[in-house]
């Protein structure tokens, strides 16, 4: 069972629909289910209308998902009870630090741990994470290690303006509809085993990783949205598709140009092999 999980905060850039055919690709090849996950948790960064626009593309390419759209918007009780059971366990506290407080820590220094925030401070949620050494093996990147407390210190769970944080949700959505493999951009390796960390403490089942290379411009620098996004009406959407597949390492033929969607995602799921992925974090794309 594999996934897609975009945030509703624009079109889709090239970089997502290479995420989203990785994905695609590896969860059919393997004759799994493939679910979208709609991750509107966070209002303020959502558009009006992108929701809607990215499903657009998504079809217009020729992906077909399994069961009904997921929108984390509506899973709140999910989340809650799940914080709520942490910290019925004493494994959370509550922390007043702000962004700017802890702007020069390299990872959060403990400041809350034992000393309870002013009453009536807004505050979030801290998990207490404890000394433990997270391995496992990524599918594209290979073995990864990290000790969580070290590197990163106490997670936030739900932030001080009352949002739930992405990796409280996350494992909780995982979990609830049965994600088995996660293919998604290397740019989320490094938060991986503070997942793992909270996946063990709620005893959820972990899901198999591969973190694929981030595309990005040719000089190195984050994809600009702007200039690599992808329409979500009309254009032919064959030579794009081929040119993810290239991406992908699938090295699709010429004759491919002359095909349909369903038949160039027929070709592709056959070709299928995440073993021919570079281990790399970035891949930067010709300009």
């Amino acid at each position: 069972m594999g996934r897609f999980a975009p945030t509703p905060s624009g079109d889709l850039h090239l970089g997502s629909l290479y995420t989203a055919a990785a994905s695609y690709l590896d969860a059919r090849a393997h004759g799994g289910r493939w679910l979208i996950r709609m991750e509107d948790l966070d209002e303020p960064r959502v558009v009006p209308g992108s929701a809607a626009g990215i499903l657009r593309t998504l079809e217009r390419f020729g992906f077909e998902w399994d069961g009904e759209v997921a929108w984390q918007s509506r899973r709140g009780a999910r989340y809650a009870a799940a914080l709520a059971a942490l910290r019925e366990r004493k494994l959370t506290f509550e922390c007043s630090c702000s962004r700017a407080q802890l702007a020069e820590d390299a990872r959060y220094p403990g400041t809350c741990r034992t000393r309870p925030p002013p009453p009536g401070a807004p505050a979030a949620t801290r998990l207490k994470v404890e000394p433990e050494r997270i391995e496992f093996d990524d599918r594209i990147q290979g073995r990864f290690r990290q000790n969580v407390a070290e590197s990163v210190g106490d997670i936030v769970l739900r932030r001080r303006d009352g949002l739930f944080a992405y990796v409280l949700a996350v494992v909780i959505d995982d979990a609830a509809q049965r994600v088995t493999h996660v293919v998604r951009g290397a740019d989320l390796l490094d938060s991986t085993p503070r997942q793992m960390y909270l996946q063990r403490l709620l005893a959820l089942e972990t899901p198999r990783y591969a973190h694929l290379p981030v595309l990005t411009e040719p000089g190195g620098q984050k994809l600009a949205k702007s200039s690599r996004s992808v329409p979500v009406e009309g254009g032919p959407a064959i030579p794009q598709l081929i040119q993810i597949f290239g991406l992908l390492n699938l090295s699709p033929p010429r004759g491919l140009i002359g095909v349909t969607a369903a038949e160039a995602w027929k070709w592709a799921i056959d070709a299928w092999n995440i073993n021919n992925l570079p281990r790399r974090l970035a891949l930067p794309l010709d300009s």
